[in-house]
């Protein structure tokens, strides 16, 4: 994959209104998100196939890679670009089996050894967080600064931090070796998505 697509990550969080929603994801990338993962964990397979094929039609329409988190079969039935899983999913070798190698799979990764394993299974970036106090997740594992370098300097693959990322704080990442910042509220529950991911993409291109 393009590294330069992981710049500014956006992961969507649920929001009833999907006339909101995808107003929210067209400005952020008009904003200059480079990527974007739909993250729905209510609802069931058709409702998130549906929204993922709205998603998807914002997301083609500027060249931006879509990535679904979780359900490969959402996934594939709507071809997007790849998808993200978690410690707790389906286990990364299995599902580049199930894939193959033409779309980009993601994983989370806490710790030096969960970064290395999911290189080894075939991972093409991590996801490490959460880096500041979140409310996205519930009881989230927490990655220092510190240990966000130490996977990055272990890993030949690239990695995006993410957890509690916004303006007032991402310059804070620099010196950690990151590819890009994956953001999620910071973004969704702005009154201006765009004038915000113009700003973190701004802070993201200077972080080394």
């Amino acid at each position: 994959m393009n590294v330069e697509d992981l710049k500014l990550y956006l992961v969507t969080n649920h929001d009833d209104n999907v006339e909101r929603f995808l107003k929210t994801i067209e400005n952020a990338i008009k904003g200059g998100v480079t990527i974007v993962q739909l993250r729905e964990k209510t609802g069931d397979s058709g409702e998130l196939y549906n929204l993922a094929l709205k998603v998807k039609e914002i997301t083609d329409k500027y060249d931006i890679p879509l990535i679904i988190d979780d359900r490969i079969d959402i996934m594939l039935a709507v071809d997007c670009a790849g998808i993200h899983i978690g410690q707790s999913d389906m286990p990364c070798d299995v599902a580049r089996k199930l894939v193959g190698n033409n779309k980009i799979i993601g994983v989370s990764a806490h710790n030096i050894e969960e970064a290395l394993k999911a290189q080894e299974d075939g991972a093409d970036y991590l996801g490490c967080g959460a880096i500041y106090p979140t409310l996205t997740k519930k009881n989230p594992n927490r990655v220092s600064k510190e240990c966000l370098k130490q996977i990055s300097d272990a890993v030949d693959i690239p990695v995006v931090a993410i957890g509690g990322i916004k303006i007032e704080n991402a310059q804070e990442l620099e010196n950690t070796g990151i590819a890009g910042l994956c953001v999620v509220s910071a973004i969704m529950d702005s009154d201006n998505p765009k004038k915000v991911s113009e700003k973190l993409l701004e802070i993201s291109k200077n972080i080394k």
